[in-house]
């Protein structure tokens, strides 16, 4: 299994990584609906949109403490 924080890593290097939209990686991880996710999202203040290459450090940080609660 693969972790959020390896895919963000990733994202630095894989093309396929960096363009998938970060709502897609969150739905991936056990527990994390649509509701849940949106939440989150919303909570970190990334939009909806956003995709994995184009996340700024400071939002990777934010979403992966979210996570880790």
């Amino acid at each position: 299994m693969v972790t959020v924080a390896e895919v963000f890593a990733r994202a630095e290097e894989e093309t396929l990584v960096k363009k998938a939209r970060v709502v897609q990686v969150l739905r991936a991880v056990p527990g994390y609906g649509p509701a849940k996710v949106a939440a989150l999202m919303a909570t970190c203040r990334v939009g909806v949109k956003r995709q994995v290459g184009g996340l700024g450090e400071a939002q990777r940080e934010r979403l992966l403490t979210a996570l880790a609660r």
